[in-house]
């Protein structure tokens, strides 16, 4: 069997607004990994050897020792001594760890945020709404799997309306520690968003639960606001724990 990421492989999906030629090459080979990470291309515990990395993607090693050093910060990358750069492990236990860990950072940065709201604040975390829920309609309803960039899109769009929520906490490292937590937990929710039936359908409603967020922050109302969206976010959890992780992910940290 080939090594997963061995030049015999299809190449990467181009995205021509994610790397465009006037970025450095080192963030270019940096969005590329990224988000191959995230979806699931590059799975749990895979080898991320700079031979085939730079027969995959067409970089040298300088940008992508740049690149595997800002995952490495962001812990979706892992090294070691011996055995060189690998994907960061992926288990459900691990999942309950970061989802919990972000419970208790995002809604501490919430009630911090909600303290300090401002006019603008609510302007922003309204129209962040209404980007995500207008862009979210729009691919429901498509039967067929979206493709990779309209899941990009999705994904970023959720994460500024997480960030806009907590935009006014007056902690840089509530803010820091927020973003490094959503990375992480994306690389469990992401691939569900190419499902077709989507798993969370019968069992949830996103769009409610983002406006209920929402009209909790808009009233000042910080406990409610917390209590919904510490619930938000073990309810993916437990969709994830129900279906399981991807095949891929769980065979290939079995055999690392």
């Amino acid at each position: 069997m080939r090594h997963p990421i061995e030049p015999s492989m299809p190449p990467p999906a181009k995205n021509e607004r994610d790397a465009p030629a006037a970025l450095p090459l080192s963030e270019q080979a940096y969005r590329n990994l990224r988000r191959e990470i995230i979806n699931g291309t590059l799975p749990a515990g895979v080898p991320l050897r700079f031979e085939h990395l730079r027969e995959r993607y067409g970089f040298s090693f300088s940008p992508l020792r740049e690149a595997l050093a800002r995952l490495q910060a962001e812990h979706l990358v892992v090294a070691t001594a011996l055995r060189g750069f690998r994907v960061a492990e992926a288990s459900i236990d691990e999942m309950w760890d970061t989802i919990e860990t972000r419970v208790l950072i995002e809604t501490a940065a919430l009630r911090d945020a909600i303290a300090h709201s401002t006019d603008e604040w609510e302007v922003g975390i309204i129209s962040a709404f209404h980007s995500l829920s207008q862009y979210a309609s729009r691919l429901a309803r498509n039967d067929a799997a979206p493709p990779d960039d309209a899941i990009e899109e999705m994904e970023r769009r959720h994460q500024v309306f997480h960030n806009s929520l907590i935009a006014t906490a007056s902690s840089k490292w509530l803010r820091e520690l927020s973003g490094l937590l959503y990375v992480q937990t994306e690389r469990y929710r992401r691939p569900l968003l190419a499902q077709r039936p989507s798993p969370y359908a019968g069992q949830r409603n996103i769009e409610q639960e983002h406006r209920d967020i929402l009209d909790a922050c808009l009233q000042r109302d910080a406990e409610r606001a917390c209590a919904l969206l510490a619930e938000h976010l073990r309810s993916t959890g437990q969709i994830i724990e129900q279906i399981g992780l991807p095949q891929a992910a769980v065979a290939q940290a079995a055999a690392s």
